[in-house]
């Protein structure tokens, strides 16, 4: 969840991710993509910083980029034998897109990057042989 640098091989609508500095608990990167489809993409661009707390949580708030507010909270929850993800997320775009849609917008780009970083995890875990 955390390999940013690597993110354009898995993340089908990312275009650019750059760690631009890493310590223990906060990450600051880089990233260009797109979100949307037909009339209705943008490019997101985007410096942001990410705070780690190893297995539990990681908040993410942009610093810099082409958004008029994106803060982000990512909660790992142990449930069973697995991990449970919420993310919460409050953005305002710098451009205009209808209300209805833009809801929609979001949510399914959310939900197609969750499942691409799910089958990366997934892909992951196979070749290291663990289960």
């Amino acid at each position: 969840m955390t390999d940013y640098g690597h993110a354009t091989r898995f993340i089908s609508n990312l275009e650019r991710s750059t760690v631009l500095s890493r310590t223990n608990e906060t990450v600051l990167v880089s990233q260009k993509g797109t979100m949307g489809w037909g009339p209705f993409s943008v490019t997101l661009e985007s410096v942001t910083e990410i705070r780690l707390t190893p297995f539990e949580k990681m908040q993410s708030r942009m610093i810099s980029g082409n958004m008029k507010k994106y803060n982000a909270v990512t909660r790992l929850i142990p449930e069973g034998t697995g991990t449970r993800i919420v993310y919460h997320v409050v953005s305002v775009p710098d451009v205009w897109i209808p209300p209805l849609i833009g809801r929609v917008l979001v949510e399914h780009e959310t939900r197609e990057r969750f499942r691409q970083l799910l089958d990366e995890i997934l892909r992951r875990k196979a070749l290291s042989g663990t289960r």
